[in-house]
């Protein structure tokens, strides 16, 4: 038998650099190439064997490796999850900055490789650099933290072991119901350690995405629910895109006349001005969708996995009578909601619900209702986003506004953490399936900027416009760097708030009366209530190499991010809003805790309308 003498790191990435998907016929690279930041665990193993790959295995330098994560997720997104980064860091808290990241890629069901240095498997010296010492349990690292967060995690302590646990790892990232985080644990002796490895490990392999078939009779079971609802909802999530299932939800709903309601993940699933849009579902949702809602006897869920946000924390499907039909490619969510699962790709399901339903459609009094009342929602989403004259400071909802007019069909919007979400959800009008980019999974803070990286490597043809708060700035700016090292073009709208508007909101809704949520120095009294604090974040994001405009009024906005969009630079533009512009308020409900017992009235106020709105939960049974 054939061998090649390698390291255990020069094995790996020889191997990843042969490894493809394929779904339908079109073929994509799986490891596009390996962000890394290294340290004394990785710089003699993956680091060597990345320069000894001589572009085979293409590398970007990192900032930091939470934010590395993000990017990979970014790009494996708008891949459509058939192509993702490996990120590779030193042992220790270079390792432990994965785990955000990891949680993130995991929760959203988006694939991304993660090769953490670890300790020495030889253990020559005991305790090393960074080595967390557990006495109870020597095989313990901390890298163990990267467990719970991994959809598939070994550690590497033999050559030998690399070949099934690799194998394994690229089964679990093209699996479409198990993917996301991988981790393979690299011993720092062991990267570096030579071993005989047979040619056929570095053979091409491509791994092919299939679209299961959903069982005939659960399709069956779920047109004849269909038929007998009159009012019948259906919920665009995540899966539509993940399955590439937009046309076939398009012509489902053309059919049979069915609204179509969005949850974060799945907006852009229908185009906004579509006869069957409702738009956003649930506590950011709007007014129609969430009026139907209430009202629907039929749910069908596609590809949405039920967070709280969506069904309103349990209180808003309100009719006694509700039942659920979800299409699902993974069954723990298809069977949410006690409902008549359809388990299977969502585009494949979709099409045979479409032909099992031919010839049904819904009263013409049920279209015109819902197409009203979205005619009425976008009436409210027009007041909202242009309804600042050119000299005024912009509120968000106006920020939103201008955006819409600026951007083409094309430019991806990218957001995760803070109000803007919400505002996004309900105010977008999405003209393009993947456009609207808001990861909500785990609404990271410090997600944005590094995801517009992945998300412009993904597709060079689209621009890409990051929204990010002050707060959710101040976490992670670091990869503006790697922009403007790698010459990528990236867009960032930086809105100045002065804190944690969105926690500042909910807290004064829980009776918490915004503390601790305020950039602002301290006030006599000890509280963080005195004058906003002094902080230059234009200045600061110009000091780290990007083109910075400013923009105080809507048409100075304007201006600013058309000369932002045609620059060939990483570019932010930098507003401050008017917080006493409100944008449209939520339209359902959200379970948050209030203090049972308190000395503060607005706690005991809170604390009432808390228990009256919790009265409407429900379990779906």
């Amino acid at each position: 038998m054939s061998t090649r003498r390698l390291t255990v790191a020069q094995a790996l990435v020889q191997f990843l650099a042969n490894q493809y998907t394929e779904r339908d016929g079109e073929r994509q690279r799986l490891i596009a190439g390996c962000w890394g930041i290294f340290g004394h665990g990785n710089v003699a193993g993956i680091g060597q064997a990345l320069l000894e790959s001589e572009g085979a295995m293409p590398y970007l330098q990192g900032r930091n490796e939470q934010a590395m994560v993000h990017a990979a997720v970014g790009y494996a997104r708008q891949s459509g999850r058939m192509s993702t980064f490996a990120c590779t860091t030193s042992i220790g808290p270079g390792a432990t900055n994965l785990v955000t990241g990891a949680a993130l890629a995991t929760i959203n069901h988006l694939p991304v490789l993660l090769l953490p240095g670890d300790v020495f498997a030889t253990r020559p010296a005991d305790p090393v650099l960074q080595q967390l010492e557990a006495p109870h349990a020597r095989d313990v690292s901390v890298n163990d933290c990267l467990r719970p967060v991994s959809r598939y995690f070994d550690r590497i302590w033999r050559p030998e072991a690399l070949i099934p646990s690799a194998l394994d790892a690229m089964r679990v990232l093209t699996d479409p119901v198990e993917t996301g985080a991988v981790t393979l644990a690299l011993p720092q002796d062991v990267q570096a350690e030579a071993h005989d490895w047979p040619e056929e490990f570095f053979a091409e392999r491509v791994w092919r995405v299939h679209r299961p078939q959903p069982d005939p009779r659960s399709v069956a079971e779920a047109a004849e629910r269909i038929r007998a609802a009159k009012r019948p909802l259906l919920i665009a999530g995540g899966g539509v895109h993940h399955s590439a299932a937009e046309d076939a939800l398009r012509q489902l709903a053309e059919r049979t006349g069915i609204p179509v309601a969005e949850t974060q993940a799945g907006r852009g699933s229908l185009r906004h001005d579509h006869p069957c849009e409702l738009g956003a579902i649930g506590h950011t949702g709007t007014a129609v969708a969430d009026d139907i809602a209430r009202a629907a006897d039929l749910v069908i869920g596609v590809g949405t996995r039920y967070s709280d946000f969506t069904t309103a924390s349990q209180t808003l499907f309100a009719n006694p009578d509700v039942r659920f039909v979800n299409v699902n490619i993974a069954s723990v969510d298809a069977h949410k909601q006690a409902a008549t699962p359809v388990i299977g790709d969502a585009r494949a399901a979709l099409e045979q619900l479409a032909a099992a339903l031919d010839g049904h459609r819904v009263s013409e009094d049920y279209v015109r209702e819902y197409r009203a009342g979205a005619q009425r929602w976008a009436e409210v989403v027009e007041r909202a986003t242009r309804g600042a004259a050119g000299d005024e400071r912009p509120g968000q909802a106006e920020v939103i506004g201008v955006l819409d007019e600026v951007l083409d069909d094309r430019d991806v919007v990218i957001n995760a953490a803070g109000s803007m979400p919400g505002d996004l959800h309900k105010l977008w009008r999405a003209k393009d399936p993947q456009q609207y980019h808001v990861e909500y999974g785990y609404s990271c803070m410090g997600y944005e900027i590094p995801a517009a990286i992945g998300a412009r490597l993904a597709d060079p043809s689209r621009e890409v416009f990051a929204l990010v708060g002050d707060g959710t700035y101040l976490m992670m700016p670091t990869e503006l760097v790697t922009a403007v090292q790698e010459g990528i073009k990236i867009n960032v709208v930086l809105v100045q708030n002065h804190g944690y508007a969105s926690i500042g909101g909910l807290s004064e809704q829980v009776g918490g009366e915004r503390f601790g949520t305020a950039y602002r120095y301290r006030a006599d009294d000890g509280t963080f209530t005195g004058e906003p604090l002094p902080v230059d974040l234009a200045t600061n994001a110009g000091s780290l190499g990007v083109d910075v405009l400013r923009a105080s009024t809507v048409d100075e906005l304007r201006d600013a991010l058309r000369a932002a969009r045609a620059s060939e630079r990483p570019t932010a533009v930098h507003v401050e809003t008017d917080p006493a512009k409100a944008s449209p308020p939520a339209e359902a409900w959200w379970d948050v805790p209030v203090a049972e017992v308190s000395r503060r009235e607005s706690t005991q106020l809170a604390r009432k309308r808390y228990e009256d709105q919790a009265r409407a939960q429900r379990h779906h049974l």
